[in-house]
């Protein structure tokens, strides 16, 4: 395979250059850990040993929450960053983050009465204020009925609606990597940490693979930052055994026939089985269900799958709840699991799963390693600026004497910003379209904010490019070229699972376009035809061998 001229010269440059910070872990934190350090002029690396965001970051609920759940564990402060970061987020990529209303059914005999979801809706507000999307209200039996008519009507008392956000979770990564890259640093996927390099014992760097190629690469850097979401434990380990513990939790989602549902708002629903939160989330022509939260015992290098048992808990739940879905494992248009990195609790204490805290905590080791470990999506930001901070620290302990600064990305936009996507797709279709339907170049604009015009300046020059690439969902072909040439794809799964969301939204999960989606990549990679069919084939395995594992 030929290297992408990108990716080549950051491979070079890896090997090559001295670093003060070397990153590993590509997900939301790694990534926004980059961004933070070479926005205060640090010389910055980061190293992912798989795509960008391929972990737990794009296996979320797809939620920017402040957590009205957590409120009621009695995590205050966890609650209080998570809203005024919520409320941060909007700002910087409003077309990424996007306001969500929230409807909380209550029922005679449930575990939440109106009494006290009414208290803890109007603590979720004071403790918003400023930062707050709009206030909650409570709905009367009837008002539910008007509001969610598919939603189960026997014991119906009312509900509470309330607002948070939801976000595209992988581009939120691929967008703060493209801010990271931009800045400067250096950023390579399919690098696989396999060694650390010490010296005096201390720190100086590590040794890496290029997955790809095979070829071994040293990257020398003063600080390395650990943000390896589900491997910190063993990434820590090959610094210093025992300095990390990690419990790791298993949480499963399901999409499926937003028309056989019939939620129009996001839906609270408690599960059957065992009382738990779990949403029921729009999303286009679809709804997202999730999530399940089960203790994971494999390790990270054993892959999260979802079982049928996992299918049925949350299918009991919604069938219960929307009583005309009738929904099956066969109605399931995709499934995902990740791996959630929770901090374990100490002393050997006996925790549920969604009892264990959310919350993180920074390690460094005696050798200087920085692991960052637990967190939420939610305030992945101001989690990085924290270890930024500890970064900056140790590089001035060991005579770095340059006066770095405190953290810019709580005012710096990422890069799609811009204050309404409507606007922009309002004067892209003004001036020139290229041909495309209204639907698609205003889906275009939500994704890639005021980047649109990358998508539609390809299209300008190839026409075929305007092409979808699935007949029924708006992503464009001219996408997969800009998910190799500018966000560093590398896979037919990049593509169709993380730059867009075919593999979550095509009820066959893109298998039928993955050669040609392949062809589409190959002009990029430098693949023959022997590498395009392999591409493909890959792909189309992957999927039907964890769809036969559940349906």
């Amino acid at each position: 395979m030929v290297l992408p001229a990108p990716r080549a010269l950051a491979l070079d440059t890896l090997s090559r250059r001295p670093f003060d910070l070397l990153v590993v872990g590509g997900g939301i934190n790694g990534a926004g850990i980059a961004r933070d350090a070479v926005l205060r002029g640090i010389r910055t690396a980061l190293v992912e040993q798989g795509d960008f965001a391929s972990g737990t970051s794009s296996r979320s609920s797809k939620l920017i929450h402040g957590g009205l759940r957590y409120l009621e564990q009695g995590h205050i402060r966890l609650v209080l960053e998570a809203c005024r970061e919520r409320e941060r987020l909007r700002r910087l990529a409003p077309h990424l983050v996007r306001p969500q209303r929230f409807v909380f059914p209550i029922y005679e005999g449930g575990p939440v009465g109106r009494a006290k979801l009414a208290a803890g809706l109007f603590a979720y507000d004071v403790l918003a204020g400023l930062w707050n999307v709009h206030r909650h209200c409570m709905l009367s039996a009837r008002g539910v009925a008007t509001a969610e008519p598919s939603l189960r009507a026997s014991g119906l008392r009312g509900a509470g609606v309330y607002w948070d956000c939801w976000t595209d979770d992988a581009r939120l990564v691929v967008e703060t990597m493209l801010s990271a890259s931009e800045e400067g640093a250096t950023v390579a996927s399919y690098v696989a940490l396999t060694g650390f390099l010490k010296e005096g014992g201390r720190l100086v760097g590590a040794r890496a693979r290029d997955r790809l190629h095979g070829t071994e690469i040293e990257i020398r850097a003063h600080v390395v930052v650990n943000a390896t979401g589900p491997w910190a434990e063993a990434v820590a380990a090959l610094d210093e055994p025992g300095h990390v513990h990690l419990r790791l939790t298993k949480g499963v989602h399901l999409v499926v026939p937003r028309a056989r549902v019939g939620n129009r708002d996001a839906i609270v629903l408690h599960a059957v089985q065992d009382g738990r939160v779990l949403f029921v989330i729009p999303w286009g022509a679809q709804t997202l269900i999730g999530t399940t939260d089960t203790d994971h015992p494999g390790g990270p290098d054993a892959p999260p799958e979802v079982e049928p048992s996992d299918v049925a808990y949350l299918l009991d739940t919604v069938n219960h709840y929307f009583p005309a879905a009738r929904l099956a494992p066969t109605d399931v248009v995709s499934a995902f699991a990740g791996l959630r990195p929770l901090i374990a609790p100490g002393g050997g204490a006996s925790v549920s799963p969604s009892d264990v805290s959310r919350e993180e905590e920074v390690f460094v080791s005696p050798a200087g390693l920085v692991t960052l470990a637990g967190g939420k999506l939610t305030t992945y930001r101001r989690m990085a600026a924290g270890v930024v901070d500890r970064v900056v620290a140790e590089l001035h302990r060991h005579g770095d004497r340059r006066r770095l600064g405190g953290s810019r990305t709580h005012d710096l936009p990422l890069p799609g910003a811009t204050a309404n996507p409507a606007v922009l797709a309002d004067a892209a279709l003004s001036r020139n379209g290229h041909g495309l339907a209204p639907a698609v170049v205003e889906h275009l604009a939500d994704r890639y904010g005021r980047r649109l015009g990358e998508l539609l300046d390809l299209v300008g020059r190839q026409r075929a490019l305007g092409a979808p690439i699935v007949p029924s969902l708006p992503d464009a072909r001219a996408e997969v070229a800009v998910a190799v040439e500018r966000e560093w794809a590398c896979t037919v799964e990049d593509v169709l699972r993380r730059r867009t969301h075919v593999a979550l939204q095509d009820p066959a999960s893109g298998t039928e376009v993955a050669d040609d989606v392949a062809a589409l990549m190959a002009g990029h990679l430098g693949w023959d035809s022997e590498a395009v069919n392999a591409a493909a084939v890959t792909y189309r395995e992957g999927v039907l061998r964890a769809r036969r594992r559940w349906r």
